[in-house]
């Protein structure tokens, strides 16, 4: 495998990590434009599209890296347990992002972004290292199989006593009722019942994620540039179909529940999303339009080699605003977005120009560590 660094796999991850902090910070979350916000439950927008994108790139960036090092000898077991610690440190950094500025262990939210990304990464690990591609794919599939079948086929009470079997909506599928059993107090503030990030999503949040290992095993294989970008393309839209297929005679697409349907069709367009990077970036026989295209790309680029950070800081800055208040008792963050709303635009129009105006302070933070080559890594 080479190592020649990938512009599109760096662009993909900075498209991901600047679409997050565009719609984890508008200026008024009563004034947001619909496809900037979650699907209310069933079905899928733009924002919906953010947190799979991660999972699937993680998956891709470990069939490079665990590659690129088994290639120099290391065995599997000392691979697992850097990429264990890695996995770790995700999930440190998630509770410790959540535990602040109240620092009350008694509500800490255990489950998060960085929580389900450390523990894909660590359950994914041992199948990558020990499985053929084949298996990998064995394992995305019957990942979701049993968490369909446990979802529909279980019942279980709602907080209310009363038992539902295959119940799909909030607060009472199988996976809130085992959230609220094993976490209790710990859950999503907005609900404490449920958690959209709970355990047992975990496990198709895992397919999503060795997904995006398969697709990292057709980056690594001799085929030819075009043909990887091809085949990436018609994966994406039989991925697509599948999910759609399946929304119909399964499980409807839902993001909070990361049902079987939604992580097909998310893969299907990380799949299209990433063809399209690599062929405009990497692969193109014209090394005047890849040149072009670089330079479009590159604050995609910057952004993309320090997403982690620029998740950590973004959430450490947003937390501060709503933190911080000033004499007359607005919050700094109020205070800020104050003057955008004088521009006299239309409210949502004000709340998307703060979203866009707190992505390019973030941009102007990973420009600044790019120019200094300072990239921090987990």
């Amino acid at each position: 495998m080479s190592s020649t660094r990938l512009l599109s796999l760096d662009a993909f991850r900075g498209f991901a990590i600047g679409a997050m902090l565009l719609v984890n910070n508008p200026g008024d979350w009563g004034h947001v434009y619909a496809p900037l916000l979650h699907a209310h439950w069933n079905s899928w927008t733009f924002t919906d599209w953010v947190f799979p994108f991660f999972v699937f790139i993680a998956g891709l960036s470990m069939t490079i890296s665990l590659g690129r090092r088994a290639a120099t000898g290391a065995d599997r077991w000392t691979l697992l347990r850097s990429t264990a610690r890695r996995a770790l440190t995700l999930i440190a950094l998630g509770l410790l992002l959540n535990l602040i500025p109240s620092f009350d262990l008694a509500t800490l939210r255990i489950p998060g972004v960085l929580q389900r990304l450390g523990l894909c990464t660590l359950l994914a690990a041992p199948i990558v290292l020990w499985c053929r591609p084949r298996g990998v794919a064995l394992w995305a599939v019957a990942l979701m199989a049993v968490y369909a079948a446990v979802q529909l086929n279980v019942p279980v009470p709602d907080v209310s006593g009363a038992v539902h079997t295959g119940l799909l909506e909030p607060g009472q599928d199988v996976g809130a009722w085992l959230d609220r059993q094993l976490l209790g107090n710990h859950l999503w503030k907005a609900s404490r019942t449920w958690d959209p990030e709970g355990l047992l999503s975990t496990l198709p949040a895992v397919s999503t994620q060795l997904l995006g290992v398969l697709a990292g095993y057709v980056l690594a294989s001799a085929r030819q540039p075009a043909e990887k970008a091809m085949t990436w393309v018609i994966a994406g839209l039989l991925s697509l179909w599948l999910g759609q297929v399946l929304d119909v005679t399964l499980m409807p697409i839902n993001k909070s529940l990361w049902t079987p349907s939604y992580g097909f069709a998310m893969a299907g367009w990380a799949l299209l999303i990433l063809a399209a990077f690599y062929w405009l970036l990497d692969a193109s026989p014209r090394p005047l339009a890849r040149s072009r295209w670089a330079r479009w790309a590159h604050p995609l680029v910057v952004m993309g080699m320090n997403a982690i950070a620029l998740f950590v800081l973004s959430g450490l800055v947003a937390k501060a605003l709503a933190f911080f208040h000033l004499a007359d008792g607005r919050s700094l963050g109020a205070a800020l977005y104050q003057p955008l709303l004088g521009l006299g635009l239309p409210a949502e129009a004000s709340s998307l120009l703060r979203a866009v105006v707190f992505v390019l302070m973030m941009y102007a933070v990973a420009w600044g560590l790019y120019r200094k080559q300072w990239f921090l890594k987990v």
